[in-house]
């Protein structure tokens, strides 16, 4: 949750920002910040190559969880939460991922540790997931966003 708070901040946007309105800022930050544009000092062309490092980064986060994006793959979504049993999960930091026999992973933010505890020690890890995790936090492909 930490993450999705900075990049907000960072564009200065709320969760119901669209991808038309990420986008142009994107591209106004990229427009004031890119390296290219730095001719004073080597210095200062590192730094503005980490802005828009840290810019990028946000930039392709907050787009994969945005709400359009979200219904957009809502239909793959749900066929890999109704089809496919989970293969392994990790819990790190409020960050669930799993990963399902399909191939496909999910990133599950600001997940408290005490469900991560229940998920653990639940008779069937799936019908779990499927009732308390799958639409209750937001999420993103992993694997859609290395891939970007």
């Amino acid at each position: 949750m930490k993450k999705i708070i900075e990049y907000r901040k960072l564009f200065g946007v709320t969760k119901t920002a669209g991808l038309k309105e990420l986008k142009t800022i994107y591209r106004d930050f990229m427009k004031e910040h890119h390296p290219d544009k730095i001719q004073e000092s080597e210095e200062q062309k590192l730094l503005a190559e980490e802005k828009s490092k840290a810019i990028i980064e946000a930039y392709h986060f907050l787009v994969s969880i945005a709400p359009e994006t979200t219904e957009q793959r809502l239909p793959e979504y749900t066929a890999t939460i109704t089809t496919s049993n989970i293969a392994d999960f990790e819990y790190q930091s409020t960050i669930l991922k799993i990963t399902f026999l399909d191939g496909s992973i999910y990133e599950y933010y600001n997940v408290p540790r005490s469900v991560y505890i229940k998920l653990i020690n639940s008779d069937s890890q799936g019908r779990f997931a499927r009732r308390h995790i799958y639409n209750e936090f937001t999420y993103r492909n992993v694997n859609k966003a290395i891939m970007a």
